[in-house]
Parts: C-alpha cells; sequence; structure tokens
C-alpha cells in the first residue's frame, strides 16, 4: 500500500511518518518547509524520516501546477492530508496564508483524489471549529458554523468541501479533529513548547485568559495510534441508495464520508497544566495573567465514544506522563543538562 502524507515534516506529519514506515507502509511525502516555525526542527525531523526510508519531495500545495507534476506518474492508493497554515493567533496577523494555504491547497488536494481515484482520503481537521459551543464535551453531531477565528473557519472549509467532493465523486473522506496535540518534536508556537523554554531560559511566562481557560491536551502517541486505527478500518461507505432518507435531511448517508474527534476526553485548566511542566523539570515560573487573547476558545473539550465505538480508540497517556516525555525530548535536542 502507498501512502502519500503531505505536511510530512510537520509535528503530526513527522510522527504518523515515522510509525507507518517501521509498520512496513510504503511512505511518500510532501512538504514545503516553510518558515512559520524553525526550519532547522522540521529539517531535524525530516533527516530522521530519510533515514528510515522516506521518500520526500518538496512541494507546495497551494501550488497547483507544481503539485499535478509531482502527482503526473503517482500512483497512491492513500492520501494523509496534513499540510496546513496551523495557529489561531497568527491567522489573526497573516490571514491571507490560510486562504492560500488551507482552502487553495485543500481544494488542490481535493482535485488529486478525484483525478487519481484514491481509495481513502484522511485530512486534519481541528477541535477549533467547535467556537465558542460551551455544550461540552464536544460531538461530532454538534453544529459547527460559527468559527471564532479564521484559522477556525478554514477548518470547517475543509469538512465542507470534502463532503461536497465525497458526494459528487464517491471519494471515500475521513476528517478527524485534533484536540490540542503537544509532545517531543512539537511545534515552538505551541503554548507548552513556549512555557517551556521559557523556564529553561529564566522567563516569565504569559498566560492568557488568567489561567481560566481549559483544554482537552491529546498526547501526539495517542493521536497517531487513532489515525492508524482508522487507516487500517479501511475507508467509510455509503449508508443508503435512498435518496429519500429522512434520517439525515442533508442526505449525508449518500457520501462516503465521516468526521471523528481525536482527543484525551480529559480537561484540563491552563494553570494545572503549568504545573504538571514545573513539576517535570523542577523549577517555579513567573506567571503574568493576561487577557484571553481575540480568537481563542474559552474551553475545548472531546466527546470520542464515536472514534471508541468505530475502531476502538483509547488515548492511553495523561499531561502527568506526556509533559515529562516532553521536557525530556527538549532538553535532549537543545542540549539542556
Amino acid at each position: 500500500m502507498k501512502i502519500l502524507i503531505t505536511g510530512v515534516a510537520g509535528f503530526i506529519g513527522f510522527h504518523l511518518a515515522r510509525r507507518l514506515i517501521t509498520l512496513g507502509y510504503q511512505i511518500i511525502g510532501i512538504d514545503n518547509l516553510n518558515n512559520y516555525y524553525d526550519i532547522k526542527l522540521k529539517k531535524s525531523r525530516l533527516a530522521l524520516l530519510i533515514e528510515l526510508g522516506l521518500k520526500f519531495h518538496k512541494v507546495d500545495i497551494s501550488k497547483k501546477k507544481s503539485l499535478d507534476k509531482f502527482l503526473k506518474n503517482s500512483d497512491f492508493d492513500i492520501i494523509i492530508h496534513l499540510a496546513a497554515q496551523a495557529g489561531v493567533r497568527y491567522s489573526i496577523e497573516n490571514p491571507d496564508v490560510y486562504i492560500e494555504s488551507n482552502i487553495f491547497g485543500f481544494f488542490n488536494i481535493l482535485e488529486a483524489c478525484r483525478q487519481n481515484n484514491i481509495k481513502h482520503f484522511i485530512y486534519a481537521s481541528s477541535s477549533s471549529v467547535y467556537g465558542g459551543n460551551l455544550d461540552y464535551p464536544f460531538d461530532e453531531t454538534q453544529t459547527t458554523d460559527k468559527p471564532q477565528n479564521l484559522y477556525a473557519a478554514s477548518k470547517k472549509s475543509n469538512e465542507i468541501m470534502s463532503f461536497s467532493y465525497s458526494q459528487l465523486y464517491k471519494i471515500p473522506s475521513t476528517g478527524l479533529r485534533f484536540f490540542t496535540v503537544y509532545g517531543p518534536w512539537g511545534r515552538p508556537d505551541m503554548a507548552y513548547f513556549k512555557f517551556v523554554k521559557n523556564i529553561f531560559n529564566n522567563m516569565p511566562i504569559q498566560i492568557y485568559g488568567h489561567g481560566k481557560m481549559y483544554r482537552d491536551f491529546t498526547y501526539i502517541d495517542d493521536v497517531i495510534e487513532g489515525i492508524i486505527k482508522i487507516l487500517q478500518k479501511g475507508p467509510p461507505k455509503i449508508k443508503t441508495n435512498n435518496i429519500y432518507d429522512q434520517d439525515d435531511i442533508l442526505n449525508a448517508n449518500l457520501a462516503p464520508w465521516e468526521i471523528f474527534n481525536i482527543g484525551n476526553n480529559k480537561v484540563v485548566s491552563i494553570e494545572e497544566f503549568i504545573n504538571v511542566i514545573e513539576k517535570a523539570i523542577g523549577i517555579k515560573v513567573t506567571r503574568n495573567y493576561i487577557n484571553k487573547q481575540m480568537g481563542d476558545m474559552y474551553l475545548t473539550s472531546a466527546n470520542i465514544d464515536k472514534i471508541q465505538s468505530h475502531v476502538g480508540y483509547r488515548p492511553q497517556t495523561s499531561i502527568n506522563e506526556g509533559i515529562p516525555k516532553f521536557v525530556k525530548w527538549f532538553k535532549n535536542y537543545y542540549k539542556i543538562s
């Protein structure tokens, strides 16, 4: 089975590719290696993957001609689409990048699926699509049409676009709503990464929302297990051929399309999260409390009943286990004694 992973030099892409290669899958990866964060980190991830046998190509998914040229002689069975411009706060300052990568780029990948008869299209969505919904834990049946920032809007657009292509062209598509993924080799723009970095540099940390914000922190290994279980289960199927099926007024059952939450199923306050970081490092940090930033969600909380029922997904790693693993990696990578 030949699998294309987009965004392979990214945090989740790196971990997924590494695991799939060790399981014997033939993995080809693409990435544009942009400078949104430290490109040295991306190249370090990539070097490890190439050493394992990854076939890598530098491709920007937002450039359709470049993508089409790469795909011209390909014969992928599955595309796992993880390439995207990430970051809620960055979307406030640089909205154009999100349209280019997350909308145009996603469209180009959908077209690639259509033209290359892809057997299963798996793509990254986000818990941010739930917006300001306080009816938690969030489940996949809830309304997600009020995103609080452009990043969330782009991910919601991806879900709608994939449904359209799935229904029109019967492309089996699975969207995965990730909930605050953290762990070794993570993204430097993420709060936990910044907290750890500041502590080791004897600098105070800024805590948005005065510490009264809550997240469903999900360790990277659990996320990867969830993706692999979805992959191995196989593509979704059309549930009915009856166009007058009243179970779903949008006739979603006519499309081989699914959405799943991938979370830890446990909500943790930012204050508690920082306490665990301090304990793992053994250093207390000065905390500067500031107002919630525009576009930030107050809370994320995953109902994982659907993916548990579908593939037996069960997260194994608490923050008390996951944070020390990240701190150990951080010290080793940045050579901190």
